[in-house]
């Protein structure tokens, strides 16, 4: 992926703004990216009771997912939905083809904000899919109800020129695709949405100067002489090149939303900058410039729509380290780092998403020279695990427990991957272990290894005393 200094590649995506059965106009402007290239992702509901708990407001799916769009009924959160660039020739068919897709995709349980058409189809190597874009937007818009608006999301890549952010233009061989867009926007009063990444601008240059400038802290400040504006941080100059560009074209009404933004919180060795640390500073800063909506200097006071991107990782990415290490929870559910999005008191939607511990204490007289110590997943204590994943239990008694698998999701059969999913998981079901929680297991047990020595040592001490 090609790096400029201001701006980095993303993504070409159309969406078509859908007010279908409830009103999608989310009170926070602060939503994710849900992703789903990974086989280990936590159940829908208990997904649905994370976001719950946060200040999110909306969520972005890349494709149609029932079962979360499911969980999520009744909640405040709206939906993105993602139209998967393999049914975008279908779309742009025909008509009925795209009220087809309507009918069987788009969700009435839960606000719809906005309906992505493809994605990254200019970088997607098929030359096919473009020209098939706008027929797809249009066919599908024709499929919404009466009074539906329109989106669309596009890439920083298709600039030709953003440094300074004044100069931002787009590249010129993109017009016979991208104008049709763009008018396409402007008539039906639709934003122009955009990925920034200043990861990989730091990535390409990673003086300290730029890496505080693209994690939004305390720098000298960068002065773009062909406006006066001077700019603090890496995601204002990239917000301002796409509004230069968009403005220098002839559309200044077009608004801008931020459909993707993020940084990783590991990568590999030659991956500079990627760590927990400037993870938590860039989105935990992001998330706090955003509510104070400054906006940027050449839009001041203008909140912007951002989608942070990921909720969780995406373990069967390819590519480097980076590309799997974007995830802002852990599939466990609990946070990579903390950068604010702890819903308020009171505002929250009652959710059950920390799992329920229960240790069990043996009678002080139980201690001998020979212990079993287990650790093994808990049914028999009247916990309801439905919508949770695994509670566990530390017992400390003289008999071996029945076998049990440890650290996993509790599932029916029918929840296990490959299989049907969604039902209820009743008090009595089993666990299976996702794939990559082997090493999980590994740390469990050594944990249990050295409670079992102390256990021992302290019954050995108590013997030599009587």
């Amino acid at each position: 992926m090609g790096v400029r200094r201001w701006l980095d590649a993303a993504v070409i995506i159309v969406v078509l703004q859908a007010f279908l059965c409830h009103s999608a106009k989310s009170q926070s402007f602060i939503g994710v990216n849900y992703g789903t290239i990974a086989d280990n992702l936590p159940p829908p509901a208990s997904t649905a009771n994370l976001l719950k708990s946060t200040s999110i407001g909306k969520v972005r799916l890349y494709e149609p997912q029932p079962d979360l769009v499911a969980a999520l009924a009744g909640s405040n959160i709206s939906i993105l939905l993602g139209v998967p660039n393999a049914d975008v020739p279908n779309l742009a068919s025909s008509p009925a083809a795209a009220s087809a897709w309507a009918a069987a995709n788009i969700p009435t349980t839960v606000p719809v904000s906005a309906i992505s058409v493809g994605n990254e189809l200019l970088n997607s190597g098929d030359p096919s899919l473009a020209p098939q874009l706008l027929p797809a937007m249009q066919n599908l818009l024709a499929a919404l109800p009466a009074g539906s608006t329109t989106k669309a999301m596009h890439s920083m890549a298709v600039l030709s020129s953003s440094d300074p952010p004044s100069s931002g233009a787009f590249h010129e061989d993109l017009a016979a695709s991208l104008v049709p867009v763009l008018d396409f926007l402007k008539q039906n009063g639709a934003p122009f949405m955009i990925n920034p990444y200043p990861y990989f601008a730091y990535r390409s240059d990673t003086r300290p100067e730029t890496l505080a400038f693209c994690l939004f802290q305390p720098n000298p400040g960068r002065v773009d002489a062909a406006s006066g504006l001077t700019y603090t941080n890496m995601f204002d100059a990239q917000l301002d090149a796409i509004r230069a560009a968009l403005d220098a074209k002839g559309y200044p009404g077009v608004d801008i939303v931020i459909a993707e933004t993020g940084w990783p919180y590991k990568g590999d060795a030659d991956e500079a900058g990627a760590t927990a640390d400037n993870a938590k500073a860039y989105n935990g800063n992001l998330v706090a410039h955003l509510k104070s909506q400054v906006g940027t200097p050449r839009t001041p006071g203008k909140s912007v729509d951002t989608y942070l991107f990921a909720l969780y990782d995406e373990d069967l990415k390819g590519g480097p380290e980076s590309e799997r290490s974007f995830g802002l929870y852990k599939t466990d559910l609990t946070a990579n780092y903390d950068i604010g999005l702890a819903a308020a008191p009171g505002t929250a939607t009652p959710a059950t998403v920390t799992p329920i511990t229960v240790v069990q204490v043996p009678p002080r007289d139980s201690c001998l020279p020979i212990l079993s110590l287990q650790l093994w997943i808990d049914d028999a204590h009247g916990v309801d695990v439905a919508d949770q994943y695994c509670p566990l239990v530390l017992v400390l008694q003289n008999t071996p427990q029945p076998s049990r698998t440890p650290t996993g999701f509790c599932v029916t059969a029918a929840g296990v991957p490959g299989t049907t999913q969604g039902q209820q998981v009743p008090q009595t079901s089993s666990c299976y272990i996702p794939a990559g929680a082997g090493s999980r297991r590994v740390d469990a047990d050594a944990a249990v290894r050295r409670l079992v020595w102390l256990g021992v040592l302290l019954c050995l001490l108590t013997l030599v005393r009587k």
